[in-house]
């Protein structure tokens, strides 16, 4: 290649990287309004359900309260807080089982007999909320530890006045009217957990 044609390929080169050094400091601006859209997820109610492990450790007798247990399912995908309960009314009687499994009631031992088992603290209004000594958090679903199992001491209480039908009886607890709970980040509980309410 002679002089000149080398000459003007180095030319045009630095012409090249010129016209490129320019158009990079261009200053471009963004247009009013420009945006971008997300969405949020939906919100499932949690499931507590009646669990016979581990096995309570204060058990009932007339007139005093014992424990029991229960499992938190949350469905969401973010965990959720659960900070009280709300029970039914005192006069919503739990139904006596022959064994844990809860599946052959204890004649005698009903419900409607009345077993004379109830929420401990109920009151004569349904849905009367009581707050949790330490809020649970429960696992986004699919997470490790989702249920989670709790035990709550004291929180079941049998009146002087039981049935003698009700010795070495599995109780189900009368369904709960709702929680207080909220959603969004924030460490799970252990499971097996221990929490109470206290009035």
């Amino acid at each position: 290649m002679g002089l000149l044609a080398s000459l003007a390929v180095v030319v045009g080169a630095l012409l090249a990287g010129g016209g490129i050094f320019a158009a990079t400091n261009w200053m471009i601006q963004l247009n009013t309004g420009s945006s971008a859209e997300g969405q949020s997820g939906t919100v499932s109610n949690l499931t507590i359900t009646a669990v016979a492990s581990p096995a309570a450790s204060n058990l009932l007798y007339p007139g005093g309260n014992g424990d029991v247990v229960v499992t938190i399912s949350n469905s969401n995908p973010y965990p959720v807080t659960v900070t009280a309960l709300q029970l039914p009314t005192n006069t919503t009687y739990a139904t006596g089982y022959t064994t844990s499994a809860l599946s052959v009631t204890q004649t005698g031992c009903i419900a409607s007999t009345p077993s004379d088992v109830i929420w401990n603290f109920s009151t004569a209004t349904s849905g009367s909320s009581h707050t949790l000594t330490s809020a649970l958090t429960v696992n986004a679903s699919g997470q490790a530890n989702n249920p989670l199992t709790v035990t709550f001491t004291n929180d079941v209480s049998m009146t002087a006045a039981v049935p003698a039908a009700c010795v070495n009886t599995y109780f189900s607890m009368p369904s709960l009217t709702g929680v207080t709970a909220t959603g969004g980040a924030a460490t799970p509980t252990t499971s097996p957990a221990t929490d109470s309410w206290t009035s």
